[in-house]
């Protein structure tokens, strides 16, 4: 029998949705069966004794965890983890039963294919993104703290490679190509331009990766397509969800 699947979006390394008392499907589920976190998992957010004990919590999780990457990640670390093919595509692997579902690849999952591709731009940075080595840094944050205005700070609190590159732009279609542009599910941090229209929230413009998703979507034959990163629970359409705070079985 196929491993079961269920599906949630941002966790923001806070991951109690996932103790016994509000997910006991778990006392059901063994580590041939997957919990999906559609980005901003950040659980290489930091070397912290906190970031460290949710690992280990997680790892010790009957089932196993699997997660593409948001905004809300630390590029740094989270690359240090080595590069491993797993279930037909590319991941980081965290721990022995943690892992980073890159950008762009194709994966078989109990039984299922899955089309994932993590990232999404910043919204929230009206003040931009700040330099620890420019000499009126703390100034300058000091400044914007005290007015409310949100900003991040480089290798702190934002990375450029929140948002993808031309290399995995390019490597999403040629695996999509490979499979004839048909797979059972899509998992991302973000959406279309389309369908982030749809969703009607404020502050969120259309970018290149948006833009890609578009094309992916009008030419990819799938069934459900799931996302974070909006901070909601919707079901936008017949084939898109848009996930927050749900979790939800999707096998």
């Amino acid at each position: 029998m196929a491993g079961k699947i269920y599906i949630t979006g941002d966790c923001h390394g806070n991951y109690t949705r996932l103790n016994t008392e509000n997910f006991p499907e778990q006392y059901e589920m063994d580590k041939d069966d997957y919990v999906i976190v559609c980005g901003d998992a950040a659980l290489t957010w930091d070397v912290s004794k906190e970031n460290e004990y949710w690992l280990k919590w997680l790892t010790d999780k009957p089932f196993t965890t699997l997660f593409v990457d948001g905004n809300h990640e630390n590029y740094d670390l989270l690359y240090l983890y080595p590069i491993e093919e797993w279930n037909g595509g590319k991941v980081h692997k965290i721990t022995d039963s943690i892992f980073h579902l890159m950008r762009g690849q194709i994966f078989q999952i109990a039984g299922k294919t899955f089309f994932t591709f993590g990232g999404a731009r910043s919204h929230d940075i009206e003040g931009g993104i700040l330099e620890t080595t420019d000499p009126n840094y703390r100034e300058k944050k000091k400044w914007m703290q005290e007015r409310g205005i949100p900003f991040r700070v480089n290798h702190l609190t934002w990375w450029k490679e929140e948002m993808p590159s031309e290399e995995e732009f390019t490597e999403g279609v040629k695996n999509l190509e490979i499979h004839g542009w048909e797979v059972d599910y899509i998992v991302t941090h973000c959406c279309s331009t389309s369908t982030q229209t749809e969703l009607g929230k404020e502050g969120y413009e259309p970018d290149n990766l948006t833009e890609y998703l578009e094309g992916i979507k009008g030419l990819c034959n799938f069934t459900k397509w799931f996302f974070g990163h909006y901070h909601d629970n919707q079901n936008v359409n017949s084939k898109e969800i848009l996930l927050y705070e749900q979790m939800i079985r999707i096998n």
